[in-house]
Parts: structure tokens; sequence; C-alpha cells
């Protein structure tokens, strides 16, 4: 969330630790610029890791496109659609794009990198963004992390349709450019080492 910098739950306020916390957060996609292009460099795709780790890929973007047709960022404890059953489904969307981009890249270094990567600016994420909101609605975010707020929830909350242009207001196209990207570059890179083309005609 945009509030992400000036949260300060009861956990998490003051101290070095809330400084790095907010520091990773905020700098999660600046970071993901940076491992990205060292992952490109020592990918090793074929055809065969292409087509299953962007369709795993594809569909964690699928349920970051659904959670992003619901969220209400900063305004309100979001209980339709997928926040129903998860608190961070953005967050397990970009944890599934992840796994399918490792597949995708044949490659374990590659895999290390993405894990320590996701592990560590998503967990930040997450805690900044909990003490943000812990902050900012209080009783009724926790009462939403144990479940009663959906039980208590108004039908039309609870049961609220997907709706393309809060995904939109939610900028999650940037994310579906960005998945396009990647699976062009490693396309790229596949066939220029020859590896797509072997894949696809079946040869070793």
């Amino acid at each position: 969330m945009s509030e992400i910098g000036r949260a300060d739950g009861p956990r998490y306020t003051g101290g070095v630790r809330y400084a790095v916390i907010v520091g990773l957060a905020r700098m999660r996609v600046s970071l993901g610029f940076v491992f990205g292009v060292l992952v490109l460099i020592l990918a090793r795709p074929t055809g065969r890791s292409l087509t299953i780790g962007m369709s795993i890929a594809v569909c964690g973007e699928a349920f970051r496109i659904w959670a992003s047709g619901h969220l209400n960022k900063a305004r309100e404890v979001t209980a339709s659609g997928p926040y129903r059953w998860f608190a961070h489904p953005l967050y397990l969307g970009s944890s599934v794009m992840g796994i399918g981009l490792a597949i995708a890249c044949a490659n374990v270094t590659v895999a290390v990198i993405i894990v320590v990567y996701l592990v560590t600016t998503l967990t930040a994420a997450i805690k900044g963004e909990e003490a943000y909101l812990r902050r900012a609605f209080g009783e009724q975010y926790d009462l939403y992390r144990t479940g009663i707020a959906a039980q208590r929830a108004s039908p039309g909350a609870a049961r609220r349709r997907f709706q393309v242009d809060q995904a939109l207001a939610n900028r999650e196209y940037r994310a579906v450019i960005g998945l396009l990207v990647a699976i062009l570059l490693l396309v790229l890179k596949a066939t220029y080492n020859g590896s797509f083309w072997r894949a696809t005609a079946g040869r070793p």
C-alpha cells in the first residue's frame, strides 16, 4: 500500500527492525529489476520449462487480477473475492508467479535467488502493511484476520463482484506487462540458445 511507509502498528514502531522492514517494502520493485537482470543472465530456459513455468506464472497473475478487482486500497478492510479466504491474495499470486518463473528459468541458482527475493521483500511488505491496517482500522482488521468480520459483513460487502475498473485503478496492468516482458525475454533467450526449438521439435 502507498501508506506503508507511515505504518506504525504496535509491533513494528521504531527501531532498526522497523526501518529495515519499511526500507525493504519500499525497495521491492527496484530490487526486483536488479534481481530480474541477474535472473535473466543465469536462466537456462527450454521449451518444456517455459511451457510449464509460464503456465503457472499466468495462473498467479490471474489470481492477482481477481484480487485487484476487489481491493479498495487504504479505504476499507476488503472481505470479498479471494479476501474471503486469504489475507494477502496479491502476494500469494506474486509467489505463484515467482514459482512459475523459477521453473521457466530451469536453473537451481535462479530458483534460490527468486525464493530469497520473495521471502525477504514480501515478508517485509506484509508486516509493514499489517501494521498500517491495524493503525487505520483497529479492531476491524483483527476481526477480519480471525474470520469474524467476514461472517459479520453485509451480503453486499462479502459478495461484491469483481470490477475491472477497480483492477485498473490498482494498476494491475503493470504486473501483466511485467509478466509479458519476462515471457518474451525468456523465449528470446531460449531461442538464442537453440533449446526452445530443439524441445518443440522433440529432438534431444
